[in-house]
């Protein structure tokens, strides 16, 4: 391999004065030899690590697999952590930090002597949040994700995380299950590290980068714990070093066919409505126009992948079926050219795949369902759009007009979910206000309202529901979301109240307040602004500079990239 003082990396540890002395005195302090420093790629590991982390806790090992690709390769590994963003742990929303993670991942990248960058993640919102940082610099990069856990099992029976977490919550509401059994079910869910194995946001994710080309082919669902992860982490080292000797740069690999092949995938897996937002982030930032309008464009996508929460299986059985290299196969008249991280085309990921279980994984012409991609929905409830996963809804529902019953915030939802006098029938629309952006602030998973218990009682498992908010990818329902402009800034949602009449029409792709234009300017010419919950600190900043759901809820000053060299010396 030949070496160069070219190097974006010379600029730290080339010079021959006291500035490179002290960048590679202190780091010999760590024992790394003379001749480390003599030109070869230095390649950071941009780690999500944390405890704190359950999805991510495999990836502390992985680092270790990536360094040993990378020092074969010639090149020389140094891991760095970056803020770790826990789904299922983070108050008020792992949502609310994902822009903020972009930031501490574009500015480590910027600020320290590397070449390329491998991002370790995995957890819903680390592999958006890193994406992101790493566009705005526009390195060498590869993403190795942290793989799905093991099947849940509960009874003998398979069980998914999130999806089946939504169920069984409802049957003991409902009575039919006791808080016992809840609880031993809780047992088996999480029977390992990784992400959720079913289609949830972390998945999708995993799925839709190796689909763009920016992993490994099998990243997305070879599980956490199968030893073939270690394999891939350890090629993927290798390949980095092999992308800064070609100067293969993210946005060589980040074209708008990439992310058209995103999207067009997105609808074939039954992905994450999460997925919008993502996608749209990342377009601002690697500077490709991006819109709901080419979410539109693979609608007639069929759905492919028996899996939750629009099928049966999970991302372990996915795996072992053929993975998204079989299903790539499948839509391969519907795939773009498109470079990779392989500095080959897309099509080099799937050429040799098949089918291995056709109960797990459809063909083309024998779907799991028609037509099952993300339904963009607009009007003068959502002038600016919202999203329904028609794959995950009840057919009956999707051409609907019903009595809104609103919620005007979260509290205001949990504190009457319950009545068992809330006046609302199965045909009621739910619509829940304040889970914006702006308004939780972060956008939350909260759109999947509970069913009202007096209609879980009564055996209703499904109504449609509305909200400025987000859903998790695990969850299933006739849910519209992302509606825009949120209530917070303002939107048309913010005026509906209890009694007015909806209609939704997903085919049409219609979503009307049936209320005359002039009551709506009356209403929202006396609407009252609410009140700031936040006042400091990088919530304040946050809900001052978010943009809303269509945009992809980024920070205003953080679109686009600044790829120059930093010139100024600490010392």
């Amino acid at each position: 391999m030949s070496k160069t003082n070219n190097r974006r990396s010379s600029n730290w540890y080339g010079k021959m004065d006291k500035d490179g002395f002290i960048h590679r005195s202190w780091m010999k302090s760590q024992g790394l030899p003379d001749h480390v420093f003599d030109g070869r790629p230095i390649i950071g590991i941009c780690n999500t690590w944390s405890e704190l982390t359950p999805c991510n806790a495999g990836l502390r090992k992985l680092a270790e697999g990536v360094k040993r690709g990378v020092w074969e390769a010639g090149g020389v590994p140094l891991e760095f952590p970056v803020m770790s963003l826990g789904e299922t742990q983070m108050k008020p929303t792992a949502m609310l930090f994902r822009n903020l993670l972009s930031m501490d991942v574009e500015e480590s990248i910027r600020a320290y002597g590397i070449d390329g960058v491998v991002l370790l993640g995995g957890c819903d919102k680390t592999t958006p949040g890193q994406l992101m940082g790493a566009a705005s610099v526009d390195l060498p990069t590869i993403v190795v994700s942290s793989g799905p856990m093991l099947n849940g099992k509960y009874k003998g029976q398979d069980i998914g995380s999130g999806t089946d977490v939504w169920r069984f919550s409802e049957e003991v509401r409902a009575g039919d299950m006791t808080l016992k059994e809840f609880m031993a079910a809780e047992t088996g869910m999480s029977r390992s590290s990784g992400v959720c194995m079913t289609m949830g946001t972390a998945s999708t994710m995993a799925s839709l980068v190796e689909g763009m080309g920016l992993s490994l082919p099998t990243n997305a669902t070879l599980p956490a714990v199968d030893a073939r992860r270690m394999t891939l982490a350890h090629l993927s080292g290798k390949r980095i070093v092999e992308m800064v000797e070609e100067e293969l740069n993210l946005s060589k690999v980040l074209t708008k066919e990439s992310f058209q092949n995103a999207i067009t995938l997105n609808s074939a897996i039954g992905g994450s409505t999460n997925s919008v937002i993502h996608l749209l982030a990342l377009a601002g930032r690697a500077e490709i126009e991006l819109n709901l309008a080419d979410f539109e464009k693979a609608e007639d996508i069929p759905l492919l992948v028996n899996l939750m929460p629009s099928g049966k299986y999970l991302m372990e059985d996915f795996c072992y079926a053929g993975g998204i290299p079989a299903v790539m196969d499948q839509i391969r008249s519907h795939i773009k050219p498109a470079n990779t991280i392989l500095n080959k085309d897309i099509t080099h990921y799937f050429d040799e795949a098949e089918i291995l279980n056709k109960e797990v994984i459809k063909t083309f012409n024998a779907p799991l369902k028609e037509s099952a991609g993300l339904k963009v929905l607009r009007g003068n409830l959502a002038p600016d759009g919202a999203i329904i996963k028609p794959a995950a809804a009840t057919e009956e529902l999707l051409k609907h007009e019903g009595l809104a019953y609103v919620f005007e915030d979260i509290e205001d939802m949990k504190a009457n979910i319950d009545r068992p006098d809330l006046p609302v029938t199965k045909n009621t629309i739910l619509v829940l206000k304040g889970c914006g952006p702006k308004g939780y602030p972060g956008m939350p998973e909260v759109g999947n309202m509970p069913i009202p218990k007096v209609l879980v009682e009564q055996g209703v498992r499904d109504m449609i529901r509305i909200s400025d908010a987000r859903m998790s990818g695990t969850a299933f329902g006739t849910i519209v979301l992302h509606v825009a402009p949120e209530a917070n800034v303002g939107g048309p949602i913010s005026i509906v109240e209890t009694g007015d009449r909806i209609q939704i029409d997903v085919r049409q792709g219609l979503l009307e307040l049936l209320v005359p234009e002039s009551e709506i300017e009356k209403r929202l010419k006396s609407r009252k602004q609410p009140k700031e919950n936040y006042t400091r600190g990088y919530a304040k900043l946050y809900i001052d500079n978010v943009m809303q759901a269509d945009k992809g809820a980024d920070l205003d000053f953080l679109v686009g990239k600044d790829t120059r060299l930093p010139s100024r010396e600490s010392h």
